[in-house]
């Protein structure tokens, strides 16, 4: 402990370190130095010197939230009217053609604002499915890759694709498709281009062909083949809705799970965005199989998807992690109403005591870490883990009386938004304010994007 700390973290009404152990320290403090967790411990713990302290009294401190599933372009187009009152397939066709307007500009300005918005809810690690390439609107991944680095958020881009447009049975207009090598050589030079394999990473590329309805089957068996060379991860929307399921047996013949591991899917590399209507023996191949899920519930809800299995993949053994989806569907992006509607949801599914504040926690955390193959990485305050963490305060008129369980207190009480939230010892929002000063700027770039990108068809 002689060395001086980066960042202390004191005082804390209690550190939820997520850890292995899930030790909760009443009076707890994190340590940070050079961007990882150096020390955790308790008031009789001896703490180091640092060059940067922060006292947590009246508040909550966990690791930073991981979010699993997003598409940032989307804020662009968010509550669009006539879009509102479709299930997925409608809202789709109604946007595709809006979003077919994307541009270098437009995903630079979406991720900044997105991200933004996420780090004000306690957000530190977020996956970003970008889907929509439409011919000459750049490299919309690196922009985003850009704007990441200049918030200093940890971030998964994702490389999504789209390959069957409506003249081949799918739903995208031809303007936003490629053919298959194109998507291919693209993915590989991202991956090439911005992909670090360190151990803590602010940049991951994955590789993620949006849906079975959007991209042949020959581009599925191909990517999850990419992915194997490349060692990247694998992520696509699977068992989303009803509609699906029915789109599925009619086109394949196959449910989306048995088609999943035709095309070489069903691996621990794999994570997929909803999971909403797999029968119980697909959720137990799932688990089985060690396939990730990104549980959406407020987006779930919004389209009248359904309800996730969220407790039967768990129980199965399939990591569940929270995604916020895309801000034209969910609208809002926290992954503090997310923790808490998933909460809401399990006690609806199962019963009161089926789902804690404390497994809500657990999928926003490790679930997420463990969807992202990175355990033990992010998701948890552990000495050699990165140092990122979020610092809740738990007072003021929402918190009144509540006094007897502050991770309960957390999801049951508030709204509440991170006091500060910390990636890798450094400050991206501070006093609930984001760091960094280009907001103001970008919010008005953001509003005339936003206004050309709605503009009459």
């Amino acid at each position: 402990m002689e060395t001086t700390a980066d960042l202390l973290v004191h005082g804390a009404d209690l550190l939820a370190t997520v850890d292995d152990g899930r030790r909760e320290i009443p009076g707890g403090w994190v340590a940070v130095t050079g961007g990882v967790v150096s020390g955790v411990g308790g008031p009789g713990d001896p703490r180091p010197d640092a060059a940067r302290t922060v006292d947590a009294r009246g508040c909550l401190v966990t690791p930073g939230l991981v979010n699993t599933h997003h598409h940032l372009y989307q804020n662009l187009t968010r509550s669009f009217a006539p879009a509102l009152t479709g299930g997925l397939f409608e809202w789709l066709v109604t946007l595709y053609p809006l979003w077919a307007r994307l541009d270098e500009e437009a995903a630079y300005v979406s991720a900044y604002v997105g991200l933004t918005e996420l780090a004000l809810a306690g957000c530190t690690t977020s996956t970003d499915h970008l889907y929509v390439h439409p011919r000459g609107a750049g490299d919309l991944i690196g922009a985003e890759v850009r704007a990441a680095r200049d918030l200093g958020m940890r971030s998964h881009f994702t490389r999504g694709s789209m390959s069957l447009s409506v003249k081949d049975g799918g739903l995208p207009p031809d303007s936003v498709v490629q053919d298959d090598d194109e998507v291919l050589a693209e993915s590989q030079r991202l991956v090439e281009a911005h992909h670090d394999r360190s151990p803590h990473a602010l940049t991951r590329l994955a590789l993620a062909p949006c849906s079975p309805f959007s991209v042949s089957t020959e581009l599925m068996t191909r990517t999850a083949e990419l992915a194997e060379r490349l060692d990247v991860r694998l992520h696509t929307h699977l068992a989303e809705t009803q509609d699906e399921d029915a789109f599925c047996l009619e086109r394949f013949g196959r449910r989306p799970v048995d088609y999943l591991a035709d095309v070489g899917w069903m691996t621990d590399r794999t994570w997929l965005a909803h999971v909403v209507w797999p029968s119980a023996d697909e959720v137990t191949r799932l688990g089985a199989a060690r396939v990730g899920a990104a549980h959406c519930p407020s987006s779930n809800m919004v389209l009248g998807s359904g309800l996730s299995p969220v407790a039967e993949l768990r129980a199965a053994g399939a990591p569940v992690g929270l995604g916020v989806d895309g801000s034209a569907s969910a609208d809002a992006a926290s992954l503090w109403l997310e923790a808490r509607t998933a909460m809401l949801q399990g006690k609806l599914r199962h019963g009161a005591g089926a789902f804690s504040a404390r497994d809500a926690l657990e999928i926003a955390t490790r679930g997420g870490a463990a969807c992202l193959g990175r355990t033990g990485e992010i998701g948890q305050l552990s000495v050699g883990a990165c140092g990122d963490l979020a610092v809740w305060p738990l007072t003021g008129p929402a918190f009144a009386g509540a006094l007897s369980d502050p991770v309960e207190a957390w999801l049951r009480c508030g709204p509440v938004a991170a006091r500060h939230t910390v990636v890798g010892g450094r400050f991206v929002v501070e006093d609930g304010v984001p760091v960094h000063p280009g907001l103001d700027e970008q919010l008005a770039v953001h509003r005339r994007v936003s206004e050309r990108m709605q503009a009459a068809v």
